[in-house]
C-alpha cells in the first residue's frame, strides 16, 4: 500500500502540472515513480490519468475546436499508431527506457534552444502530426511533439491547450482500447488505477482553474523547461 500512497501523490502531483500547462505529466511521473515500478507498467497505467486531465481539461474549458482541423491532425497519427504499437511490444525495456530518454530530451532542447524555428509547412504538420501518433503508441506520450507542432499552429495558450486535450483524449482513447483488445492490462496496473483514480479526478477538477494565473511567456517556457530535465532524468535510472 505504501507504494500505491507514493504513485497517487506523485501522480495528483504531476497531473496537476499537466492540466495547467498541457503536458508533462507522464514526462515528469516517469523518472519519479521508475524505482517503484517498471517503465513499460507505468506507460500503461498513464492512460487513465491522461484520459482524466483531457476530460476535466476540456469540460471546464470555453474553447471550441475545428473539427475538420482535428481529424486531419488524427489520421495522421493514427496512421502512426499503428506502428507505434507494434514497436511497443517488440523493444525490452531498457531499449524502451532508452528511446523514452533521447525522444523526450530531443524535444526538450529543440523547445528550449529554439523555440522560435518550430514553423511547418502543410507537408511538415503532417510529418508532425504523423510522429505524435508514433510517440503516443510507443511511449504513451505525445506531448512534446504534438504541442511544438500546435504552438508553431496557435499562438493563444488556452487554444494551444485545448486543441493539446481533444489530441490526447483521442489518441489515449485509442490506446486505451488497444491495449484492452491486446490484454496488456494487468492485475497490478488495474490497481494502481483503482486506487489513485478517484484521488486523481478530485484533484484535477479544481487544478484546472490553476492556468488562468499563468502568462503566455511562462508557459512556453515552463512547458520547454519541464520537457528537456524530464528527459534527462530518465537516463539516471
Amino acid at each position: 500500500m505504501i507504494s500505491l500512497a507514493i504513485l497517487t501523490l506523485v501522480c495528483v502531483l504531476t497531473y496537476s502540472f499537466e492540466i495547467v500547462f498541457g503536458l508533462a505529466g507522464t514526462i515528469l511521473m516517469l523518472p519519479l515513480l521508475s524505482f517503484l515500478y517498471g517503465t513499460k507498467t507505468l506507460v500503461i497505467y498513464s492512460v487513465l490519468p491522461q484520459i482524466l486531465v483531457a476530460v476535466i481539461g476540456l469540460i471546464r474549458s470555453s474553447k471550441k475546436v475545428d473539427r475538420p482541423f482535428m481529424v486531419g491532425m488524427l489520421s495522421f497519427a493514427g496512421l502512426g499508431a499503428i506502428a507505434g504499437f507494434t514497436l511497443f511490444y517488440y523493444f525490452s525495456a531498457s531499449v524502451f527506457q532508452m528511446l523514452l530518454a533521447s525522444a523526450i530530451t530531443a524535444a526538450g532542447l529543440f523547445l528550449v534552444i529554439a523555440p522560435h524555428w518550430a514553423k511547418f509547412n502543410p507537408a511538415g504538420m503532417r510529418v508532425m502530426d504523423t510522429l505524435a501518433g508514433t510517440s503516443q503508441a510507443l511511449f504513451g506520450i505525445s506531448g512534446p511533439i504534438a504541442m511544438t507542432r500546435l504552438l508553431a499552429t496557435f499562438h493563444d495558450k488556452n487554444t494551444v491547450r485545448h486543441y493539446a486535450f481533444a489530441f490526447f483524449l483521442a489518441m489515449n482513447g485509442l490506446r486505451a482500447t488497444e491495449y484492452l483488445l491486446h490484454g496488456t492490462y494487468t492485475g497490478q496496473i488495474l490497481e494502481m488505477m483503482a486506487v489513485s483514480g478517484p484521488f486523481l479526478a478530485f484533484t484535477l477538477w479544481f487544478s484546472n482553474q490553476l492556468h488562468l494565473h499563468i502568462n503566455e511567456r511562462v508557459f512556453r517556457r515552463v512547458v520547454a523547461w519541464m520537457i528537456l530535465l524530464g528527459g534527462m532524468s530518465l537516463f539516471y535510472r
